[in-house]
């Protein structure tokens, strides 16, 4: 089995900074892209920044220049900063990554559990 578990979310006021973690473990084979998704109250689950193998970056416009995502790949692990937060970017965030496990030979998408950030104004 492989598990994504996520930490980091809270509560935090307009302009402040979080840093969300998410590390996969169980049976890993290998492990391609990562990223962060989320979703707010009653809109669907959107991308919001995802990273390759490789370290290459994608990003949706709204965050670009405030959040940054990274990975160690060591520790099967990814991180989202967030910095500058907005009241629009309270949703739960949701961890995605690509894994093979190990002995088998497909890749598929695996999902953590959520983790919920809000940011008042």
């Amino acid at each position: 089995q492989v598990q994504l578990v996520e930490s980091g979310g809270g509560l935090v006021q307009a302009g402040g900074s979080l840093r969300l973690s998410c590390a996969a473990s169980g049976s890993i084979g290998s492990v391609r892209a990562m990223g962060w998704y989320r979703q707010a109250p009653g809109k669907q689950r959107e991308l919001v920044a995802t990273i390759s193998g490789g370290g290459s970056t994608n990003y949706a416009d709204s965050v670009k220049g405030r959040f940054t995502i990274s990975r160690d790949n060591a520790k099967n692990t990814v991180y989202l900063q967030m910095n500058g937060l907005k009241p629009e970017d309270t949703a739960a965030y949701y961890c995605n990554a690509l894994i093979r496990r190990a002995g088998y030979n497909a890749f598929r998408d695996y999902w953590g559990q959520g983790t919920q950030v809000t940011v008042s104004s």
